[in-house]
C-alpha cells in the first residue's frame, strides 16, 4: 500500500482546512452572524412533500411503504416487489446467478429498510453498505485488474478481492460564537488485495448506499424544471453553478440527463436498479447481461428473470415519502427561514416542483412536490472530493441530495450518518463539510447564533 494511494482518502484541501482549523484558537474569530427578524411563511402543502403519494408512518417502517393514492388491486405486485428487494441471492433456491464477486446478497442487505446505509464505527467492524467504486489509474473508465468496484465476498470463498480499513482523523474548530465542534475525516487503506496492490494514482470512491424512497417522483419531474435551475456559467453570479450530468441510457442508446446516483450518473429509475444489480450482486440482467468484473462474459441467461425485474421497479418506483413533522412549529418555521437566508436552499432547492403524467402510474402523476433539491452537480470542494469522475461529473463534483425524510434516519436506518461516504456523524456535520460552492453558505452556518443554528437544525429534522 503505498502513502500516495492512502492519501486519496485525504484531499489537499482538506489538508488546507485542518491548518485553518488548528489555527482558529490563535486568531480572532469572525464576528457571529445576527439575522433578526425573518419572514415565517408556511408554503400550502409543503407537510406533504410526495403530494398524494405521500404516507404519514414516522416509524421504523417509514421508508418502505406504498403510497396511500395507490389503488388496492396493486398492493399483490407491490409486495411481489418487496419480496424480490428483500430476496438472499445466495440461497440455492434461486439459481447461481449471485456472484461470483459480490459486495451484498440482497438489496436489503445494504438499503435496510429501505434506508441509509454508514460506514463501519470501528475498525474491526466489517464493511456492509459502504461500497468502494474504482477507477483506471490512466485514465477513464474501471480499474483494468478490480473493476468498477471492489468487492469484499466470493461465493463459496472466505473471502473476495480484498478487504478495506476505514480510519479517521478529528478536526476541531470554533463558531464564531465560542462554542467548539470537531469533524471527523475518514482514510482508507486497503488491505488483502488478491489480485495485487492498487497503483499509485488509482482513483477510488467510498458511496454508503442511500435511501430508496421517492425514486419514482424524482424520476417524474420535467427535465426542463430540472434544465431551468441549471446556471453552469454562474451567469447570476451566485456563485451557484449548478450542472446536469449527461450520461448513456443503456436501453435507448442515447445520452441523457442523469438524476440518481451519488453523481447523477444514472439516467433512468430501470438503469440505476439494473447496475446495482451487476454492480453490488454480479447479478446479469436485461441492461446488463456481462458481469462487471473485467473478464466477465454475457450470461446465456440472465440472472434475474424480467418479471422478478419488472416487479422489484414496480417496488422502487412507488416507495413513498414520508410526512413532514413538526412543520408549522415556529422554531422549525425560523429554522426554514434561516435555510433560505444563509443560502442552503440554492441547491437543496425549497420550492414544489410538478411531476409530469408517467404512463401506468396514476400516484406519481401530476404531483407537487418538496425534494428539496435539484438533482444537479455542484462542486463541493476539495475536502469532498473523490478524485474521481462520473460521467461529466469531476472528482469535486457531487448531485444535490434531496432531502426530503431526512429527519427521521435515526428511527428507520438506526444511525445518523451523512454524507457520500457517512463521515458526518449527524446534520450539523454534513453542513460543516460543505465547501466549493457551499462554502460561503457553511461559513454563514458557523457565523450564526446558537438558536438560529439549532432553528436550523430543528428545520432539517423536521423532514
Amino acid at each position: 500500500m503505498s502513502r500516495r494511494l492512502y492519501l486519496l482518502g485525504i484531499p489537499l484541501g482538506a489538508l488546507v482546512l485542518t491548518a485553518v482549523w488548528a489555527q482558529a484558537g490563535r486568531r480572532p474569530l469572525p464576528p457571529p452572524l445576527v439575522l433578526g427578524q425573518l419572514a415565517l411563511a408556511l408554503e400550502p402543502g409543503e407537510e406533504l412533500p410526495g403530494g398524494a403519494a405521500t404516507v404519514t408512518e414516522a416509524g421504523r417502517n417509514a421508508f418502505g411503504r406504498s403510497p396511500p393514492n395507490m389503488d388496492r388491486a396493486r398492493w399483490p405486485e407491490f409486495h411481489l416487489g418487496k419480496r424480490v428487494f428483500d430476496r438472499d441471492w445466495s440461497d440455492p433456491g434461486h439459481g447461481p446467478g449471485l456472484g461470483p464477486l459480490f459486495s451484498s446478497n440482497s438489496c436489503m442487505g445494504c438499503h435496510v429498510k429501505d434506508g441509509r446505509g454508514r460506514p463501519p464505527l470501528s475498525p474491526s467492524e466489517p464493511l456492509v453498505s459502504l461500497a468502494f467504486q474504482l477507477g483506471s489509474p490512466t485514465g477513464p473508465g474501471p480499474h483494468p485488474v478490480y473493476g468498477e468496484q471492489l468487492d469484499l465476498h466470493h461465493l463459496g470463498q472466505a473471502r473476495g478481492e480484498g478487504s478495506v480499513e476505514v480510519g479517521h482523523e478529528e478536526l476541531t474548530g470554533t463558531f464564531a460564537t465560542g462554542e467548539p465542534y470537531s469533524l471527523l475525516r475518514p482514510a482508507y487503506r486497503f488491505k488483502d488485495l488478491t489480485r495485487g496492490p492498487l497503483e499509485d494514482g488509482t482513483p477510488f470512491s467510498p458511496r454508503v448506499s442511500p435511501a430508496n424512497f421517492g425514486l419514482g417522483l424524482l424520476e417524474a419531474i420535467p427535465e426542463e424544471t430540472l434544465l431551468a435551475l441549471a446556471d453552469p456559467e454562474d451567469r447570476d453570479g451566485d456563485g451557484i453553478s449548478g450542472r446536469p450530468n449527461q450520461v448513456e441510457d443503456v436501453k435507448e442508446r442515447r445520452t441523457r440527463m442523469g438524476r440518481f446516483g451519488w453523481k447523477a450518473n444514472q439516467p433512468t429509475l430501470l438503469q440505476q436498479v439494473t447496475h446495482a444489480l451487476v454492480a453490488d450482486m454480479g447479478l446479469t440482467n436485461e441492461l446488463y447481461p456481462r458481469a462487471q468484473e473485467p473478464e466477465g462474459v454475457p450470461a446465456a441467461t440472465p440472472d434475474v428473470k424480467d418479471y422478478d425485474l419488472e416487479r422489484l421497479v414496480f417496488y422502487t418506483r412507488l416507495l413513498a415519502v414520508p410526512k413532514r413533522r413538526d412543520w408549522d412549529a415556529p422554531g422549525v418555521l425560523r429554522g426554514k427561514a434561516v435555510f433560505r437566508a444563509i443560502g442552503c436552499a440554492s441547491c437543496h432547492v425549497d420550492r414544489p416542483m410538478e411531476t409530469e403524467e408517467v404512463a401506468g402510474f396514476p400516484e406519481l402523476s401530476r404531483q407537487r412536490i418538496f425534494p428539496y433539491s435539484d438533482l444537479l452537480l455542484h462542486d463541493m470542494g476539495e475536502a469532498l472530493a473523490d478524485g474521481r469522475p462520473d460521467g461529466l461529473a469531476t472528482g469535486q463534483e457531487w448531485r444535490t441530495p434531496p432531502l426530503w425524510g431526512i429527519g427521521l434516519t435515526a428511527t428507520v436506518s438506526g444511525h445518523t450518518r451523512f454524507l457520500h461516504d457517512g463521515r458526518a456523524r449527524n446534520l450539523e456535520e454534513a453542513v460543516l463539510w460543505h465547501g466549493g460552492e457551499a462554502a460561503p453558505a457553511q461559513e454563514r452556518y458557523t457565523r450564526l447564533v446558537l438558536e438560529d443554528r439549532q432553528a436550523l437544525l430543528a428545520f432539517l429534522g423536521s423532514l
